[in-house]
């Protein structure tokens, strides 16, 4: 089984997800900047696994620190933290990392002394915690699985959208986690990966990821989803987050509204699955959610060919929110919410 990222002696370690499904490389990153662009780059991608980066990021740049006092250190730290947090907007995990790395960071200054033994703790405290992100991520997931497995229908074809699964994640996924654990309890399920323009998530990494699971599974292209739910060919939706709002309102990759919609008009369950870490109670509606607008060449050029005429402009926002009303629920790894979600969701965190 493959990687999506994990700690190492040499540094930070991750599958390069933009080279899938024609190439499994891995590269290894030895500084925080490195993290950064692989990040902004979407060589990692997915919002737990953004998080896990983040984590792995900050270690990386203070273990690598030639600070030698603690207001040194504590400013270095300022400006690791600040490169990491300019890489994607919308994922909230990203910022949730940061400051579940900032309070250990500080917590660890403050239990130890500013001479180079006590700064070598700090640094130790920080490496440990970001693999406690990981490991912590892959136990969550497998826990949302369970909850998400008795949703499932015992037989039929599940459409997902976006990737969802172990590449997305520290592994085993959110929204392919609750298919995994499904098939794994028994039930004969089928996926169909909508691919997932223009980013070709669903294309190059779920199926990729399916397959190598022996999940049986069948690429779409975005605007077939209507196609197939009129047809009774999907029995039920699932996708994953990059942030939920109070009130359940949920941003996640373009294109994921439309299917909500359409889920909506054919009766078809739409859930998501998510992290409490992706979860935003600060956020009173989706309205407030950023949203990341990416380069405009990712959709005028595939794999470095024009698809377009060159004096057209194109526009690309990578994510939308879909209003909680089209939500069927929400799971995650603490059990699963249905509306009204500003009272389900909040008490998750009780």
């Amino acid at each position: 089984m493959f990687k999506t990222i994990e700690w190492t002696d040499q540094g930070v370690r991750m599958i390069d997800q933009t080279r899938l499904p024609s190439e499994e490389i891995y590269r290894t990153y030895t500084d925080y900047r490195q993290v950064a662009e692989a990040i902004r780059s979407m060589v990692i991608r997915g919002a737990p696994a953004i998080g896990v980066a983040a984590a792995m990021g900050i270690a990386l740049g203070v273990k690598n620190s030639a600070a030698k006092s603690t207001a040194d250190l504590r400013a270095e730290f300022e400006i690791i933290a600040e490169v990491l947090g300019k890489t994607r907007p919308t994922a909230v995990n990203l910022f949730w990392a940061i400051k579940r790395m900032r309070e250990v960071f500080e917590k660890s200054l403050a239990a130890g002394n500013s001479n180079a033994q006590g700064l070598a703790s700090v640094r130790a405290s920080l490496v440990e915690e970001a693999q406690r992100v990981l490991a912590e991520d892959v136990a969550i997931n497998e826990a949302m699985g369970r909850n998400g497995a008795e949703l499932m229908p015992d037989a039929g074809t599940i459409l997902t959208h976006c990737n969802a699964g172990a590449l997305a994640t520290g592994g085993y996924g959110t929204a392919l986690g609750v298919i995994r654990a499904a098939v794994g309890a028994g039930k004969k399920l089928k996926v169909f990966a909508d691919e997932t323009r223009p980013f070709l998530q669903g294309a190059r990494l779920t199926a990729w990821e399916l397959a190598k699971e022996q999940i049986p599974v069948t690429i779409i292209t975005d605007n077939m989803a209507g196609h197939f739910m009129k047809q009774g060919e999907i029995r039920a939706v699932i996708v994953g987050a990059d942030r939920i709002a109070a009130n359940g309102d949920t941003a996640n990759k373009i294109g994921t509204y439309s299917v909500a919609v359409l889920a909506h008009e054919n009766a078809i369950p739409f859930y998501v699955a998510a992290p409490l870490s992706t979860i935003d109670l600060s956020l009173a509606s989706g309205e407030q959610i950023p949203i990341e607008e990416r380069s405009a060449k990712e959709v005028t050029h595939l794999a470095g060919v024009a698809l377009a005429p060159a004096e057209v402009p194109a526009r690309h926002p990578a994510f939308d929110v879909t209003p909680q009303r089209y939500i069927s629920a929400i799971i995650t790894e603490k059990g699963v919410a249905r509306a009204p979600f500003t009272q389900s969701l909040s008490a998750l965190f009780a």
